[in-house]
């Protein structure tokens, strides 16, 4: 990752905080696209200290308008991109019937639409890269679901399908588009101090797990970092779950 340009959108906390701290601590160049203005000037800050090289670009990626400046910026201030990361995302708890159709369009373009435009407008900077890597954080509620989560639900869903697409469409430019899942993961550990309180998991929460442990986003990062190498240069179009073999694992009450 020496001196490649790495954008992560929500790279202020949470998995995209881990992320960014991984790719940094590679030798890339990161950029933290994130609307939390007290998140991404934090992270930056502390992968600085690190002695890793981090840039903050404030941006709310449900703006189409943003996303084109975003780009613009980019290519002036770099000239390309060499990995993409569409992590950002939101969620809506609520019942079907008392949820505002406002609510869904607005985690749909968070989640869903967001990743499709940053690629849009990325696109010629990709080009400039001569190769790059788009990953998507997806989700295992992709596959599974708790009550009352449809918008994320089938905006995760929607990702995965637009992973497999853009990988075949962008195959001509030289750009390998994964998606990955995560299951269960613990982020408390990674939010903005200002909000930072760890989690009490029980040793029932971690035997859930066939692995033995909830997720951690350091987890998702490695397995970023992984897909975005020339290791899995021969990898397009797929889902990767990170679960820690949740998902596999079949439950009887």
């Amino acid at each position: 990752m020496q001196s490649k340009v790495v954008v992560i959108t929500g790279g202020g906390q949470g998995i995209g905080r881990a992320t960014a701290y991984a790719f940094a601590d590679a030798g890339a160049q990161v950029v933290i696209a994130e609307i939390d203005v007290e998140a991404g000037d934090e992270a930056i800050r502390e992968i600085r200290m690190r002695g890793g090289k981090a840039e903050f670009i404030p941006i709310d990626v449900a703006a189409e308008p943003q996303i084109e400046q975003l780009a613009n910026d980019l290519f002036a201030r770099h000239g390309r991109v060499d990995v993409l990361v569409n992590n950002a995302a939101i969620s809506s708890n609520a019942s079907i019937e008392h949820r505002l159709t406002a609510e869904w369009d607005h985690v749909l373009n968070v989640n869903l639409r967001a990743p499709y435009l940053m690629t849009k407008y990325l696109l010629p900077l990709f080009r400039q890269a001569g190769k790059a890597a788009i990953i998507n954080v997806a989700s295992t509620r992709a596959f599974m679901s708790e009550a009352n989560t449809e918008p994320y639900s089938a905006s995760k869903g929607g990702l995965i399908a637009l992973t497999h697409s853009l990988a075949i469409s962008l195959a001509q430019d030289s750009v390998r588009v994964n998606a990955i899942s995560p299951g269960w993961i613990d982020v408390t550990g990674w939010q903005k101090l200002s909000v930072r309180e760890q989690a009490e998991l029980s040793h029932a929460d971690h035997a859930q797990h066939p692995v033995g442990r909830v997720g951690k986003p350091e987890d998702v990062a490695q397995a970023c970092l992984y897909l975005a190498s020339e290791q899995a240069g021969f990898i397009t179009g797929v889902n990767l779950t990170v679960d820690g073999g949740m998902t596999a694992k079949m439950i009887y009450v």
